[in-house]
């Protein structure tokens, strides 16, 4: 399912529909008009969305015992291969070295969520270790 989102979202002949397009910019519009959120962009809102679409591969990566640097690769690859089907393939798509940026920097965010969760998760279990469990699991007198 999320390979489907992926390829849907990245390698349809064209960006955004323009009903789309025009509710983003108006929701960015509507940001910047909060106070200290006038920093808010197009650009940034589309920047941030390719970070956290990529999120998931670095989490599932974990998730199925790869190693960190196989998930933050595999967003690399995965991204630059959209990016050329994009430039050679797409011709109303612009191929933009940002993306790749954000996605392999999405997919590295989705790796140290991922390892960050499982080491909390692991000194998590090593605190129930057996000692302790004497104590904690004991009937009760």
């Amino acid at each position: 399912m999320y390979a489907a989102g992926v390829w849907w979202m990245t390698l349809r002949p064209t960006i955004l529909d323009p009903q789309v397009e025009s509710g983003i910019r108006r929701l960015v519009r509507e940001l910047q008009a909060i106070p200290g959120l006038g920093w808010v962009t197009y650009s940034g809102v589309e920047f941030a969305a390719n970070v956290a679409m990529f999120l998931p591969l670095g989490l599932l990566v974990i998730a199925w015992r790869g190693r960190w640097w196989h998930g933050i690769l595999g967003g690399l690859v995965l991204s630059a291969g959209i990016e050329t089907w994009q430039l050679f393939m797409l011709p109303g798509r612009v191929a933009d070295v940002r993306d790749l940026v954000a996605n392999t920097l999405g997919a590295a965010l989705g790796v140290g969520v991922a390892t960050t969760s499982r080491r909390w998760l692991e000194r998590s279990q090593e605190a129930h270790s057996l000692r302790h469990r004497k104590v904690i699991d004991r009937p009760p007198q």
